[in-house]
């Protein structure tokens, strides 16, 4: 495949601003917009700290005012600078938008106030000041509103208020005490780039009708491969949808090397085939075995130490115990950064055992992926350049808004080999340009969203240094807040010793169960604070935190910290609302 040429496509180095602190900030930052926006800004302004704030607060039918009248020119110059007359979106419907007659000006001023309403949800998302959740139950908020689909259009109105709706419903998922997920914040770059995306509304399958994000495409996960350790990025991959099917491609492809005759003839053809993985992995090793026919009974789960890391001698003697049994062992699935514990498997032990049974070896990186961006953390991945294959989730560690999930694959050609199925409607061999860039044929979907612009202008606008500066953050945070609760009182922590990643586990020991002796009472009781505290959480709508339980262990909180947005005064924030939820239980 041809490079694309230095300059435009090459990488940065420079990290953006910072976030908004507080609702001051928030305002100062409307303000200045109407320096820059004009309408815009000023709109803005009014509906955060104006009558438009007033509208959110009191019901869904006050919203209703600033839907009705927008400015519409009267002349026909495009785009113009006009006295203005008033559109009432009461009385008009998508058939009055674009492509339709003269439906620039409508168009213009519909999604100008779409935009409002967008702009509008992203400042609040910062403003430490707001909820995180307006927390309804789902029958109240079936019974609220009117979401089923009807025959009849609604009008614009009506469109502009089903948007304020779902979004006043809506996780705020940037806000800095949101923490709830493995994938939080909310990038401004990645944002626009979003929007950029759909405004495009192409497929990725060819070059002749997406070659811009073909060529960023090949750009971007060249340069991820070098990261891993891949010599000048050799190799192969895809952007997929999340990390559960990127792992599966690697099932995939792994099983075609080793037999290649499966994709004709199937399962039926070859020996039962067997596939290890840490008793703390991802689920989707199970879930992408039973959709490739291999079957859950076939993924065999290693012991991990108390720290969740897979022992390598564990999968040794599993392997070993396969093949005497006449199993094929196909595929070794390690973690770098599990769910829970955030730990990562040692890769280097495990690459030794994978070269001598010669055996695939995948390194599920979706979460940890992240730290190979920084010089102080990307030690954790060791050993993660002798992987067959890797799976990388951007939307995850580096922020990137969802979806962006890639396979990246040390030997080129194989996936296409693999998926391959030369629909000739699409891959003409005639064509008049290169094509190696017609990239549709390797992946498994036919239809596939353009994921990638967000990271590349992400990585644009930051440059590696700023990943890196924004992954050093949070694990500093992480290593804050345990250092914060390791002693204090009502805390444990689910293993000892410092985080490996951003992920703190501990439980919240109420003052009523603090001196009872640690028995199976003791247990059953301490199973229900977390869950209680949570639904506290989310009906105060003050923060989100996860927690789960794990082996013989009860429910524990679960912190993962991801979202650029957050503070030291977050943490502190969660720590003393913790403790104001759980002290009566």
């Amino acid at each position: 495949m041809a490079t694309p040429g230095s300059g435009f496509w090459s990488f940065g180095s420079e990290e953006g601003s910072g976030d908004a602190e507080n609702h001051g900030t928030a305002k100062a930052w409307c303000q200045a917009a109407q320096k820059f926006t004009g309408g815009i800004g000023t709109k803005l302004c009014a509906l955060l700290y104006g009558d438009g704030e007033k509208s959110m607060e009191t019901g869904a039918k006050d919203d209703l005012g600033s839907a009705e009248k927008t400015p519409a020119c009267t002349c026909n110059n495009k785009p113009c600078s006009c006295q203005k007359a008033d559109i009432n979106y009461a009385f008009l419907h998508s058939t009055d938008l674009l492509p339709a007659c003269n439906g620039e000006i409508t168009t213009l001023s519909f999604l100008q106030d779409v935009m409002d309403i967008l702009l509008q949800y992203v400042v609040k998302s910062f403003d430490r000041s707001t909820k995180v959740i307006d927390f309804h139950y789902p029958n109240e908020l079936l019974q609220e509103y009117n979401w089923e689909l009807t025959d009849q259009p609604q009008t614009l109105e009506e469109i502009l208020l089903n948007c304020r709706t779902t979004l006043k419903y809506a996780i705020k998922t940037g806000h800095p005490r949101y923490f709830n997920q493995l994938s939080t914040g909310l990038d401004m770059v990645g944002l626009a780039a979003d929007w950029l995306t759909s405004t495009a509304n192409t497929n990725m399958f060819t070059y002749e009708i997406a070659p811009v994000f073909v060529l960023l495409e090949y750009v971007t996960l060249r340069k991820m491969r070098e990261m891993i350790g891949w010599p000048g990025g050799c190799g192969d991959g895809i952007f997929s949808p999340g990390g559960a099917i990127s792992n599966m491609y690697a099932m995939l492809i792994a099983r075609f090397k080793m037999f290649p005759e499966v994709k004709e003839k199937g399962m039926a053809a070859i020996p039962r085939l067997l596939a290890f993985t840490s008793e703390h992995s991802h689920f989707s090793v199970k879930k992408g075995a039973a959709a490739l026919g291999i079957g859950t009974d076939s993924v065999i789960l290693i012991r991990c130490d108390e720290r969740g890391k897979m022992i390598p001698s564990d999968l040794e003697r599993r392997i070993m115990e396969a093949k005497q049994k006449g199993f094929v062992p196909f595929l070794v699935s390690a973690t770098a950064g599990t769910t829970v514990y955030g730990a990562f498997d040692p890769l280097l032990a495990i690459a030794d055992i994978c070269k001598k049974y010669k055996i695939w070896m995948h390194v599920d990186a979706a979460w940890g992926g992240g730290l190979l961006m920084s010089r102080k953390h990307k030690w954790k991945l060791n050993g993660v350049e002798r992987a067959n294959s890797v799976t990388w989730n951007p939307h995850k560690m580096m922020g990137v808004p969802l979806q962006c999930s890639a396979l990246l694959v040390r030997e080129e050609g194989l996936m296409q080999s693999c998926n391959q199925m030369h629909a000739s409607y699409l891959f003409q061999q005639d064509k008049h340009y290169d094509l190696s860039y017609d990239t549709g044929d390797k992946a498994l979907q036919c239809g596939r969203h353009v994921d990638v612009f967000k990271l590349w202008l992400m990585w644009r606008a930051k440059g590696t240094t700023g990943f890196e500066a924004q992954i050093d953050k949070c694990l500093e945070l992480a290593e804050y807040l345990y250092n914060k609760i390791k002693n204090r009182e009502g805390y444990e922590m689910v293993f000892d010793g410092k985080p490996q990643h951003t992920n703190v586990c501990f439980w919240y020991v109420p003052p009523s169960l603090r001196n009872m002796e640690d028995n199976e009472e003791r247990m059953n009781r301490l199973l229900k604070v977390a869950p209680v505290i949570k639904a506290r959480m989310m009906e105060y709508g003050t923060t989100m935190v996860s927690y789960q339980p794990l082996g013989d262990k009860v429910n524990f909180f679960r912190m993962v910290i991801s979202n650029p947005a957050a503070s030291h005064q977050d943490i502190d924030f969660l720590i003393e609302e913790i403790e104001r939820l759980g002290q009566d239980l």
